[in-house]
């Protein structure tokens, strides 16, 4: 292990949720054993964190932000029952609550940061490039390398699914670039020593300054100890496709049942769609009206550590998506060997090589509907090509993307701030 010593700051690390707070956590717990690490977290995940194995104090500092956050959290859940106000609306919510935990933050941690007592100061989450950070400036003052990221976002909705947006309530999205004058917001990208941009998107939308001092590193990776096992044997027939995914009207789960109807009414495929949300209802009345009951499992979400054994039932991974900030669900089905079909945008299509899954060119919904469609087919027609890419897709993750990985690449980012190496260039997207 390193001997460099590394404040992590991830305010929202959860091993017992997904998205978000799985990613912090476990970005920062595989940093443990590469670094000499101490993780400062906000207070609500601190139960589920020592059970995990860290020991607060020693390993483990809670920040409790409550006082702003749980106020203002009621209020946005009131505002988007009432008004339908989506993902931006939630992100911006979260800006002063975040404020508030580094302002507690730097009361905590500020003297030890200017005494030097750490190396490096990493903020892991927030991942949004919307929400500047405070202390970078500081740290910058006290001489201390402040690494900001995976930062990763801002992926722009594609020409044509307007109506897809307008259901997803991202109405502010239009005035989305309002975060440039919030505090800290020109701070952070000046005085920040080292970006890791988790998207080609994102490391466009950097400014001209800060992008010689960005790294190209995806936020998503999976644990082997959870998605471990290799997909084997003869591929199913029918062909079994799986989505996994919250039931949201831009996850395209509609669209996939559409590319699909003929061929499961035909007896050649069937469907696992495996999650939940407001979509629920409308894609169940979908499945009857197109009379695709028998065919497609549509039973809700399943806990993370089940997500393994009932993806091994399928053979390819249908994700439709057409606004994927990273997407970690296709890494996870990757790593089972089962073999994407993804549309070909956003971060989804920086994961999925042309040797390891099937990108489908987005242009209208139509044209992605059929071009889902067209793969499909082939693969239903062709079954040979999918046990030899789908041992090709999980090599690329298990050589790219587990959070060993990560932290590896981390690792070098650190080296370099500190003056023990070049920039890394670990290229955008990953190689095979």
């Amino acid at each position: 292990m390193s001997t460099i010593k590394a404040l992590l700051l991830a305010e929202a690390a959860n091993p017992d949720w997904t998205s978000v707070p799985l990613v912090g956590w476990s970005h920062a717990r595989a940093l443990f054993d590469v670094v000499d690490a101490h993780l400062v977290t906000q207070v609500r995940n601190v139960e589920a964190i020592e059970k995990a194995g860290l020991v607060r104090g020693r390993e483990l500092t809670a920040i409790d932000s409550e006082a702003v956050a749980s106020p203002l959290f009621k209020a946005m859940e009131l505002v988007r029952k009432v008004t339908g106000l989506g993902w931006t609306f939630e992100t911006a919510m979260g800006l002063l609550p975040y404020y508030y935990y580094e302002a507690r933050l730097w009361r905590r941690f500020g003297p030890e940061i200017r005494a030097r007592k750490w190396d490096v100061v990493h903020r892991i989450t927030p991942l949004s490039p919307t929400i500047p950070s405070i202390i970078a400036a500081r740290c910058k003052e006290a001489r201390v390398p402040f690494v900001w990221g995976p930062i990763n976002g801002g992926v722009p909705w594609p020409p044509g699914f307007g109506h897809v947006q307008r259901r997803e309530g991202e109405w502010l999205h239009y005035v989305r670039n309002a975060y440039r004058v919030m505090p800290g917001y020109r701070s952070t990208q000046r005085d920040t020593t080292a970006i890791i941009a988790g998207s080609r998107a994102t490391f466009d939308q950097l400014s001209a300054q800060a992008k010689p001092r960005t790294v190209y590193v995806p936020e998503n990776a999976i644990d082997p100890a959870r998605f471990g096992r290799a997909k084997s044997g003869p591929v199913a027939t029918p062909l079994r496709v799986a989505f996994v995914g919250r039931l949201v009207a831009y996850k395209g789960v509609d669209m996939l049942l559409e590319a699909t109807a003929e061929l499961m009414r035909a007896g050649k495929l069937v469907l696992d769609v495996i999650g939940d949300g407001p979509e629920r209802g409308p894609l169940a009345q979908q499945i009857e009206s197109l009379g695709l009951a028998p065919y497609v499992r549509l039973e809700g979400w399943v806990e993370h550590r089940l997500l393994e054994g009932r993806l091994l039932e399928s053979d390819v991974f249908g994700f439709p998506s057409v606004r994927e900030f990273g997407g970690g669900v296709v890494l996870e089905a990757m790593a089972l060997g089962l073999v994407p079909v993804i549309a070909d945008y956003a971060g989804p299509a920086e994961l999925v090589t042309d040797a390891t899954g099937f990108r489908v060119p987005l242009g209208s919904r139509e044209q992605l509907v059929a071009g889902m469609r067209r793969t499909l087919e082939s693969l239903v027609e062709d079954p040979s090509v999918i046990r030899p890419m789908g041992e090709r897709a999980r090599a690329r993750v298990l050589e790219h993307y587990t959070w060993e990985a990560k932290a590896r690449q981390t690792l070098e980012i650190y080296r370099w701030v500190l003056g023990q190496r070049d920039k890394p260039d670990f290229g955008m997207p990953f190689p095979d």
